[in-house]
């Protein structure tokens, strides 16, 4: 059990990391962004997003503060760290690989 909610934990950083990769976004919008690239394949709860979030800054591969949201609320915004743009860099070549192999697998006549 321990091997597949590491997977799935991993995937779920990953998408968290890639999101933020693209601009600085509250825990709302970081859950709506994935949600609408994925085609609404992944519809992230917040029992699962905010811990994830959490966890990754305190790893230090994001790191968050508080700002004015569009509807003038204030919301708590996170940023990609140097080291959350190189554990992107290395998730994103580990998920190509394991991918890449899976479809080798998929291909077999």
């Amino acid at each position: 059990m321990s091997g597949k909610s590491d997977i799935l934990r991993g995937t779920l950083d990953l998408l968290i990391l890639k999101t933020l990769a693209l601009e600085p976004m509250h825990g709302f919008g970081i859950g709506q962004r994935i949600k609408q690239i994925s085609g609404e394949v992944f519809q992230l709860n917040q029992g699962s997003l905010y811990p994830a979030l959490s966890r990754l800054e305190r790893d230090g591969l994001i790191a968050s503060g508080w700002s004015e949201s569009d509807n003038n609320r204030r919301a708590r915004y996170y940023r990609l760290t140097a080291a959350g743009r190189k554990r992107l860099s290395a998730a994103t070549a580990g998920w190509r690989r394991v991918s890449d192999a899976i479809n080798r697998v998929l291909k077999m006549a």
